[in-house]
């Protein structure tokens, strides 16, 4: 009387459904998943070295690739000409915190990944947020979608990723791709929802094309958006390239994962403080760009 009929339960028999569907698209999509791998690998491996400074292949010239010092100074100097003197000194410092740690190179993975799987997600996300912006009725039924990826647990995100691609670099990348676009989908589409309708309404009677309305006046308008939703797009890569070094992914995220399965604390806190000043020195940098971009425009 007081427990649920066990006749009526479908619990298991969906989840098996679902297990046999998964087989079907692994073996029949194979070539596919196959073909992202490798361009998932062909943009991340590169720019790991690169960053890390080790050659980019067999026989590539070590001062070809990019020396600690170097990266520090481009990135200082990005920091500079984006947010100013402050931040690009407290770039510097953090920096070289992370060099005294001994935590730049793990630094350097999690950077890599955060940026491809960015750049992915820009790729994808942008196009999916204008056409959001311009159809009413993609923006209905995206946003069920969106909202119920924003509420999954990131755990769960691993799951299809360790289905489709195994273990390794290119689930964690995939995994943090699909856990960071919403952010930016939304911000895209409502970014170009905001821009002043006089505004578009005098492009159009100047004899504007719909493809110069989008480029040269609700993209550009729609700038601070969007940097604020590409911002918080590498906030949850970044946090996500973390968990994801539960399936391969390298970077500072296994050393807080040694630190929690060897009970080294020290070891987890300060993996933990270099994924902290990671976080700092890209949010202040993109923040800024994004508070430029919209200086700029007002």
């Amino acid at each position: 009387m007081f427990d649920f009929p066990k006749n009526l339960e479908i619990g298991y028999q969906l989840s098996r459904l679902m297990d046999g569907w998964v087989d079907w698209v692994v073996i029949n999509f194979d070539p596919l998943f196959r073909a992202i791998n490798a361009g998932v690998l062909a943009l991340l491996v590169p720019l790991e070295k690169f960053l890390m400074g080790e050659p980019l292949s067999y026989g590539w010239p070590q001062w070809l690739s990019m020396p600690w010092w170097l990266v520090i100074g481009v990135t200082v100097y990005i920091a500079w000409r984006t947010a100013g003197r402050n931040i690009a000194i407290l770039t510097t410092v953090l920096f070289l915190l992370l060099a005294i740690l001994g935590l730049f190179d793990f630094a350097m993975q999690t950077l890599a990944i955060t940026f491809t799987a960015t750049l992915i997600a820009i790729a994808i996300g942008l196009p999916i947020g204008i056409f959001g912006a311009k159809s009413d009725k993609m923006d209905a039924i995206s946003r069920p979608i969106l909202d119920a990826m924003q509420t999954m647990p990131s755990f769960v995100y691993l799951v299809p990723a360790i289905m489709l691609f195994g273990l390794g670099k290119t689930p964690a990348v995939m995994a943090t791709v699909i856990y960071a676009i919403p952010p930016l989908i939304r911000l895209t589409n409502l970014g170009i929802r905001q821009v002043d309708k006089e505004v578009v309404e005098a492009a159009i009677a100047f004899g504007s094309t719909s493809r110069q309305l989008l480029t040269k006046v609700q993209l550009p308008m729609a700038k601070p958006t969007i940097m604020a939703g590409i911002n918080q797009c590498i906030m949850m890569a970044l946090a996500m390239v973390v968990i994801c070094s539960m399936i391969g992914a390298k970077g500072l995220g296994i050393e807080v994962m040694n630190g929690i399965a060897r009970l080294e604390v020290g070891r987890g806190f300060l993996g933990g403080l270099g994924i902290v000043m990671m976080a700092i020195m890209i949010d202040r940098i993109t923040q800024s760009v994004g508070k430029s971009r919209e200086s700029k425009v007002t």
